[in-house]
């Protein structure tokens, strides 16, 4: 009985323990380039914000929540989708994602940003954000807190073959290979 409640224990400690910390999933990948490839730089800015620049409260959680407007140059040759990530690295237990967009249509040179995808593409989808939601979460640091964003653009070799609401790391480990091109904007914002 004693080795029987010690085991409980034991388990109950390391249920604890994957609960403060996040979980004990599978760890998330880092994406690769495909194979052979050299990565090619995309340009991303914003007519909201400066690279480096304060992210405007309309774009954030104590806001409107809208999806800033996002500019692009022309993504590598053969780029067939891009994937749009808002991450914030800054969280406390590791970068925590905000948006994720695929299938965006690789003739985008402009998302006019607001609450939708609109101006993506057809096949555009979005995946599950880490606060679960599938659709776009603006910046929400914790009070007295300034944090980066992230808003990564990926140029892809391929269409991924995924439903909305597909979760992070299922974008993340299909892509993985496919990495064509990137660029990314990153601004700041704190309450």
């Amino acid at each position: 009985m004693r080795s029987l409640l010690h085991a409980l224990g034991a388990f109950a400690s390391l249920t604890a323990l994957c609960l403060s910390t996040g979980g004990c999933g599978t760890p998330r990948i880092v994406p690769r380039a495909a194979p052979g490839v050299r990565l090619q730089s995309i340009t991303v800015t914003s007519p909201a914000f400066t690279e480096g620049g304060r992210i405007p409260v309309d774009l954030t959680c104590d806001g409107k929540d809208l999806i800033p407007e996002l500019v692009l140059s022309s993504p590598p040759e053969n780029t067939k989708s891009l994937v749009v990530i808002v991450e914030d690295p800054d969280a406390p237990n590791g970068t925590f994602t905000h948006m994720v967009a695929f299938n965006v249509s690789p003739d985008v040179r402009k998302l006019p940003g607001g609450p939708e995808l609109t101006g993506a593409g057809d096949a555009a989808r979005f995946g599950l954000n880490d606060f679960q939601v599938a659709h776009y979460s603006g910046p929400c640091p914790p009070k007295g807190e300034a944090h980066r964003y992230r808003f990564r653009v990926v140029a892809l070799d391929t269409v991924l073959d995924l439903p909305e609401g597909a979760q992070v790391a299922r974008v993340e480990e299909a892509i993985d290979g496919h990495i064509i091109g990137e660029g990314m904007l990153t601004g700041h914002f704190g309450h």
